[in-house]
């Protein structure tokens, strides 16, 4: 089977296509076909040797792919063979194989996909989705105001939707450009706000009656963190959700305590048993097979030009979550 490879770190290019052996199942495994892999940011980072953990190489990426079962090992009920599914990786004991044709996993972590679901939507409630709606279960918008950073992207797109289900007073988005912007009131925002300003922290705590945001939900991390704190109303949280691109100082966080606002830390993993897993996942899926969520694909690239998936992502150029289909 073909595989997209990580031998070295570096820019896109480094990422080459391999032949390797197809995959037999184990006692209690499947193998998929896969038709659909998710390409998350972290990966990008990680392909570069700037996430938080430094992977051992080589490896192939993909944390989370959507396709159809192909075999069975011992143990597994027959009844599963070419059933379509989900397969959340990042469960599994090889947590990082899905850029491939095959991949193989636990039958245990397979989720069902309602027959209205398209493989590559699939893929965007994975990661993406299970990081928005578990932020939100963890800080509930209701009857708040809240503040979504990078709205377009595949976590943001799906916060400012999922905010609106959950009963969020108002939803403001943050994102750069105009494109952009219309796209996260298309999703429902209240109101969007260009983040390449800088005068954009005053502008939505203008839009939010002056005194800020309630929750800011950030996914993005880095410099715009210190930003957002201009953005938070008194009493109000700010949930971090960026791992290794921390970048508050001592000062912000004695502003912080002076205004009465907290911090609040977010790992999706741990949150995360096999049964939330599968009950949270099969919520997502059917909220966006009813279509009262809406998820957005910003790419659709073949398995031989992950590095240009990857370019994509990497300079900010997509909307919505990026796929790869083999």
């Amino acid at each position: 089977m073909k595989a997209i490879q990580l031998s070295r770190f570096g820019g896109p290019d480094v990422l080459e296509v391999v032949d390797l052996p197809a995959p037999v199942p184990q006692a209690g495994e499947v193998v998929i076909r896969v038709q659909a892999a998710g390409i998350n940011f972290f990966e990008v980072l990680m392909r570069a040797d700037r996430y938080a953990v430094t992977p051992q190489l080589p490896m192939i990426l993909g944390v989370e792919a959507a396709g159809v079962v192909e075999a069975v090992g011992e143990g597994v009920d027959a009844q599963l063979l070419r059933r379509r599914i989900a397969a959340p990786l990042f469960m599994s004991q090889r947590p990082h194989s899905g850029y491939a044709e095959q991949v193989t996993m636990s039958a245990d972590l397979a989720v069902p996909l309602p027959d209205a679901l398209p493989f590559e939507d699939a893929t965007a409630l994975m990661v993406q989705g299970l990081t928005a709606l578990h932020l939100l279960r963890q800080s509930p918008p209701r009857a708040k105001s809240v503040l979504v950073p990078a709205a377009s992207g595949g976590v943001g797109s799906l916060l400012v939707q999922l905010a609106r289900l959950k009963g969020a007073r108002q939803v403001i988005a943050a994102a750069g450009g105009k494109a952009k912007l219309h796209f996260a009131l298309s999703l429902g925002a209240d109101a969007a706000v260009d983040y390449s300003k800088p005068d954009w922290p005053a502008r939505v705590r203008e839009i939010a009656g002056g005194e800020g945001n309630d929750i800011i939900y950030d996914t993005v991390g880095g410099a715009l963190t210190a930003a957002s704190l201009q953005a938070l109303a008194p009493g109000g949280e700010l949930v971090f959700a960026a791992l290794g691109r921390y970048a508050l100082t001592a000062s912000d966080l004695e502003a912080m305590i002076g205004r009465n606002q907290s911090l609040r830390g977010f790992a999706l993993l741990p949150l995360l048993s096999p049964d939330v897993l599968r009950a949270s996942l099969s919520e997502l899926f059917n909220l966006a097979a009813s279509g009262r969520l809406r998820v957005a694909i910003g790419g659709r690239f073949p398995l031989d030009q992950a590095g240009e998936a990857h370019q994509l992502l990497e300079e900010r150029r997509s909307t919505g979550k990026v796929v790869l289909m083999p």
